[in-house]
């Protein structure tokens, strides 16, 4: 009898550690499952909140076929600050931008511009001088890659040296923050959550040896025709030089009859 019950209480006691290793591991299999499952979510919501950004940002992109616009210009360099412009500017898309540059005290006419996807044209109205350049020539004022369609964008307030295929987003309560990857810049731009609309973009060059930078802030949203646009933007660009554009926007329209003529005077000079 003695041996019948000794047997019995080692079977009960081989029984309960099995059933106390087998809890223990189905916990660690729960626990493991639970990690696995937060982990997806996480890697899910992340890829939803990419997508919906993308959303968002296509969907305030400004699409036109003509704009006219009345621009008040102050501009700093690396001599000073310059006198206060005002730029009369017409754009056909992706076709022309056509610019006229006044002296604002005096009112008079002192440069007009003509660009395409391929060319610059400079008239001096003060020198009567004429420069034919490559669109190149927009690089090498600014100091940052421009060619047109980026001007363009940029002209109407759409983000520029953005990629929608390299992304990543962290959201915050007020402002989203999306950065991206083009050949030439990393771009970090943020997106006010409380009307979708574009508030900054921050450049910094890929290649490390080059110290090119650029931020370009924009404000002062007006509702024309469920277009959001920006009416003041700053850009600032620096690499050896450093320039400060800040563009003020008194009048604009879109998708009026516009025409693009630019005749070059025959006493002028070619530089």
């Amino acid at each position: 009898m003695k041996l019948f019950f000794l047997n019995c209480l080692v079977l009960l006691s081989i029984s309960l550690t099995q059933c106390k290793s087998g809890r223990t591991i189905t916990k660690a299999i729960a626990a493991r499952d639970t990690a696995n499952v937060i982990e997806s979510k996480s890697k899910i919501d992340s890829i939803n909140l990419v997508n919906s950004t993308r959303e968002i940002i296509k969907k305030n992109v400004i699409n036109f076929k003509t704009f006219s616009a009345k621009i008040k210009l102050e501009i700093d360099d690396s001599k000073g600050k310059k006198p206060d412009l005002v730029a009369n500017l017409r754009i056909i898309k992706d076709s022309a931008i056509w610019i006229s540059v006044s002296a604002s005290i005096l009112n008079i006419e002192v440069f007009r511009v003509l660009i395409t996807k391929d060319s610059v044209i400079l008239l001096n109205k003060q020198q009567k001088e004429v420069q034919y350049r490559s669109i190149n020539y927009l690089q090498e004022i600014t100091e940052i890659p421009f060619d047109y369609q980026t001007l363009q964008n940029l002209l109407i307030g759409n983000p520029i040296f953005y990629n929608e295929n390299n992304t990543m987003v962290r959201k915050f309560e007020q402002i989203l923050l999306v950065s991206s990857k083009t050949k030439d810049f990393k771009n970090l731009l943020t997106i006010s959550t409380s009307d979708n609309t574009l508030k900054h973009s921050k450049l910094d060059d890929v290649n490390m040896e080059r110290n090119r930078t650029a931020d370009f802030t924009y404000d002062s949203y007006v509702t024309l025709n469920e277009v959001k646009f920006s009416t003041y933007r700053q850009i600032i660009a620096s690499e050896k030089n450093k320039l400060d554009v800040r563009m003020n926007f008194k009048q604009f329209e879109f998708n009026k009859e516009l025409s693009v003529n630019f005749s070059v005077p025959k006493n002028y000079k070619k530089n």
